[in-house]
């Protein structure tokens, strides 16, 4: 089988996020199909941007799209992502002589549904249309975006034609096919691949001198409480800044790892704060080995409707991996670490509660706290292999 997939911010473990297309992909080719993945050669979300047009990489052959790069959320970007939904219409003739028998929109956005259509059509492909958040209702919700905006309008246009006409729905979101089905989306069409984890991805040491920060920083707290992420507005970081700055929590080291566009604003909130660390992104093999200095992990959302939809964070998982017991601020009812028995839940932004379940996990003996962290490791394991959930994603086209 020929599998073309379309995702604007596609990366992989020596690049930086998004690593989902990556791993799907090298499985597929394992499994001996021909897959190709049309990217933007520049994206946010990695930490290092891909300096050929072309790479075949474990199988996967990466076309890079041309875009000129951007800062924050501004104009820049959408004007990046005109430049690749252009690139990816430009080559479309080419991809559909190639014959892909699978072609899967899969941007976050959702533009890249109207080339992947033509391409599809013209091939005699399979339509795939991935959901990975659902936009607009995300900048609607949470950029507070009228859905009369220009961009909002048209993300919707896009939305409802890919709920007609793809043949698909994979939504990594698990409560999402009702809101589909308001759009347009046939029941039967609906299937839910959640994100996963690489068993096999390797592991490696962070660099001496970072480790040395990170362990001199935790030589001055009682427990370190670590987030490994983007630093964006749906992160909610100034809850945990919140957290931090209370009376009781000045015996906690809280570090915060990685890039994003809420970074500099939450630094200069933080600067008079001793029991704060901001560290840069470190490659995906050395974050399980940055994660296991810590005693604990964070992962926080805003207070929205949004999350009636489902979650499926990708740092989630690295905290499952490293086995670290998980604070989990959310108002999801799909709330996976709750579902692990991995952690503590509580309501989002609830300064208090977050702070209560810090409190109750530096105090937990560090056994009970090890065998909280066994069980993510165990239910990861078990229901996100991305070797098994690349077969499910197989058999749409079947």
């Amino acid at each position: 089988m020929k599998i073309l997939l379309i995702n604007h911010y596609a990366g992989r473990p020596d690049l930086g996020m998004e690593f989902r297309p990556y791993f799907l992909a090298r499985e597929w080719a394992r499994s001996g199909h021909e897959v190709r993945i049309l990217a933007s050669n520049y994206s946010h979300l990695r930490y290092r941007q891909p300096q050929s047009a072309q790479e075949d990489v474990d199988g996967v052959t990466y076309q890079w799209v041309p875009t000129r790069p951007y800062q924050g959320n501004g104009a820049a970007r959408l004007w990046n992502m005109a430049q690749f939904i252009g690139g990816v219409y430009r080559r479309g003739p080419a991809l559909a002589a190639w014959r892909p028998h699978m072609v899967i929109a899969s941007s976050t956005y959702p533009y890249d549904i109207w080339p992947a259509a033509r391409i599809a059509r013209k091939a005699g492909a399979v339509l795939v249309h991935e959901i990975h958040d659902l936009w607009p209702l995300t900048p609607r919700l949470l950029g507070d975006f009228s859905a009369a905006h220009p961009m909002i309008a048209s993300m919707q246009w896009a939305e409802n034609y890919a709920c007609r006409n793809a043949d698909r729905i994979v939504s990594i979101l698990p409560g999402t096919k009702a809101y589909l089905q308001q759009h347009g989306m046939p029941a039967q069409h609906f299937v839910h691949i959640p994100n996963g984890i690489d068993p096999e991805a390797p592991q490696e040491t962070i660099k001496p001198e970072l480790r040395e920060q990170i362990l001199d920083f935790k030589a001055r707290y009682r427990s370190t409480c670590i987030y490994a992420g983007g630093h964006a507005v749906s992160n909610a970081l100034d809850v945990l800044l919140e957290v931090a700055a209370r009376p009781e929590m000045q015996s906690t080291g809280f570090i915060l790892l990685g890039a994003g566009a809420e970074k500099s604003a939450l630094q200069t909130r933080a600067r008079d704060m001793q029991n704060i660390l901001f560290l840069d992104p470190v490659p995906k093999a050395e974050v399980g080995s940055a994660l296991a200095l810590a005693d604990m992990a964070y992962l926080g959302w805003r207070h929205s409707p949004l999350y009636d939809h489902g979650i499926s964070p990708n740092k989630l998982f690295d905290y499952m991996l490293a086995g670290l017991p998980v604070i989990h601020a959310t108002d999801t009812p799909y709330d996976l670490v709750r579902d692990a028995g991995c952690g503590l839940s509580v309501a989002s932004n609830d300064i208090a509660g977050i702070s209560q379940a810090v409190q109750r996990l530096q105090e937990t003996p560090e056994a009970e706290r090890q065998a909280l962290g066994a069980k993510g490791r165990d239910f990861v394991f078990k229901h996100h292999n991305y070797s098994v959930l690349a077969q499910r994603f197989l058999e749409i086209a079947t």
